[in-house]
């Protein structure tokens, strides 16, 4: 199976699964950092790391490909389909992990079926790490089965086949991320507010349970991830428009991720009081 798995887009999502597969360079792998001399040789690089063959283009990706992993930014999840239509083989699966509405799925899934591929609707419903392999993934569609049984023969653990057709899976992951996401951004503002009351610990005892370790943990994802969080969470308000919800708590929530994700590129430090300071330090630093 591995021998015609290739990955498009090779962020922190490809490269887990690769990793973690052992796919031992018979799997191929597409990004488009590899077109940007700036960031070329770290693309090539993480290839090399992971134990895949990196390719200069998509097409030399997709050649002869029978499954295919997209696994791109959520702003990027059409162009990608779009761009791999041209040269998808007959019949090639196209699973699409990508956390975008279902109808930005359905739209992909017209192209990857006028280019002679199968579309197959993936919503990846835990973070990659540290489940890799291991991470939960709902399927739908009409090519579900095939799609799923390709995704377990490629190592995934936890695949269920959800009713419905292209969009039912991702529809699932959008609705989850009002709350998932959105507790993030609340704990976000909760603890900048506690920051600068001083009373972090007398609020965290407030809260009760392990909050800190919470309260740690989603600092961590919006300061590393919160950029492409927000993008996501574009996508969860127009899943919500079109089901005639509006997305006010939403909006919210694209705010403050967008807002964490931008103060940093750098891994964030460890320990909730250190991430609080270096959010103040660099709010502090762009006021001035």
């Amino acid at each position: 199976m591995a021998s015609s798995i290739t990955l498009i887009g090779f962020g922190e999502a490809g490269r887990t699964f690769a990793s973690a597969a052992g796919w031992a360079g018979a799997a191929r792998a597409f990004d488009r950092k590899t077109d940007d001399p700036a960031t070329a040789a770290a693309q090539r690089a993480a290839y090399a790391a992971a134990g895949v063959k990196g390719c200069d283009s998509a097409a030399a990706a997709l050649t002869d490909a029978q499954v295919i992993l997209s696994l791109v930014t959520a702003d990027q999840a059409l162009a990608a389909a779009e761009a791999a239509a041209a040269t998808i083989a007959p019949g090639a699966l196209w699973c699409d992990m990508n956390s975008v509405a279902p109808e930005t799925k359905r739209a992909a899934a017209a192209v990857i079926a006028a280019g002679g591929g199968r579309y197959v609707d993936v919503a990846v419903m835990a973070p990659v790490q540290p489940a890799a392999l291991g991470v939960p993934l709902l399927v739908s569609g009409p090519d579900a089965e095939a799609g799923a049984d390709a995704l377990r023969g490629a190592g995934f653990a936890h695949v269920r086949v959800v009713a419905g057709g292209i969009g039912a899976a991702s529809s699932i992951k959008m609705i989850r991320s009002v709350v998932i996401k959105g507790i993030e951004a609340l704990t976000a503002e909760a603890m900048q507010a506690a920051a600068a009351a001083g009373l972090v610990d007398e609020v965290l005892g407030a809260l009760g349970g392990d909050w800190a370790t919470r309260a740690d943990y989603n600092l961590d994802r919006m300061l590393e991830h919160g950029t492409r969080r927000a993008a996501e969470m574009e996508e969860v308000a127009k899943t919500l428009r079109a089901l005639g919800i509006a997305p006010e708590m939403t909006r919210g929530t694209i705010t403050r991720q967008r807002s964490l994700g931008a103060l940093t590129a750098d891994t964030p430090p460890a320990g909730l009081a250190a991430k609080l300071a270096l959010i103040r330090s660099r709010k502090k630093a762009r006021a001035a």
